[in-house]
């Protein structure tokens, strides 16, 4: 098994992948709902906390033109494929769970923030968003996703720590500085549906993943994440049956 927290392997091996997931696309969609964000977004300046490959941050670009976007990310892979993918935004290297302050231009810089499917994969996800907190302005919203429900074969394999419930992420926002206004599940029925399939699916699904992009895949994967992509718009986004986690809260 390859080390789970290689994140310059992860994308330059998964990026597609993840890209085309019917799960990332909705979590995407009510992210971008959270956000509160007006018109194109002018005046409006958002850090994508752990940006992976840029896809958070080429959803908020396509969804607010106007706004400023600063991606922090481990992998040195992953910024590079996110300048690539949103030469408009701004992507950097940086390891939040070592205490480096920001640079001066981007100390209390943020009027929002995002840290979506990041806080599973730390063993301090507190420290983390203690850190993150020095980019942000005073108020700034901070809008959090996370796994809850059960662990499949391909969490364990990409570095799943654990899955997360409500009451957690509360007490994991309070005790790292946020007011948490909003924590709950959302997703149910359909993306708790999805998930189950993820999880019968067992560690075959390691092997479905390394073909690579979706066309490369087997017509019935295909058909199942088309199927998925519909299916998930009419899933609740309120309901503490849901299994994908998300809170919001000010720094």
């Amino acid at each position: 098994m390859t080390n789970p927290d290689d994140w310059d392997r992860h994308w330059r091996d998964y990026a597609d992948t993840a890209e085309q997931n019917p799960a990332q696309n909705y979590r995407r969609e009510i992210i971008l709902s959270l956000l509160d964000i007006t018109g194109a977004g002018e005046d409006s300046r958002i850090i994508d906390i752990g940006s992976g490959q840029g896809d958070m941050a080429a959803a908020i670009r396509a969804r607010f033109p106007g706004a400023e976007i600063l991606g922090l990310e481990l992998s040195e892979a992953g910024v590079e494929i996110s300048r690539r993918k949103v030469p408009s935004a701004r992507f950097v290297q940086r390891n939040l769970l070592d205490g480096t302050a920001p640079p001066e231009e981007q100390r209390g810089w943020g009027t929002h923030a995002v840290c979506s499917e990041v806080i599973e994969h730390l063993d301090n996800p507190g420290l983390l968003l203690k850190n993150a907190r020095a980019y942000m302005n005073e108020g700034c919203w901070l809008i959090l996703t996370a796994p809850g429900g059960p662990m499949s074969a391909f969490d364990t394999y990409i570095g799943h720590r654990k899955h997360w419930h409500r009451r957690e992420i509360e007490s994991l926002l309070r005790a790292a500085g946020y007011r948490p206004e909003l924590v709950t599940g959302v997703g149910f029925p359909f993306f708790n549906l999805y998930r189950c399939l993820v999880i019968l699916r067992g560690k075959k699904l390691i092997s479905d993943v390394n073909v690579g992009p979706a066309q490369n895949a087997s017509l019935a994967a295909r058909g199942a994440m088309a199927v998925f992509q519909r299916l998930l718009r009419q899933s609740l986004n309120s309901s503490r049956r849901g299994w994908q986690m998300i809170a919001k809260a000010r720094a």
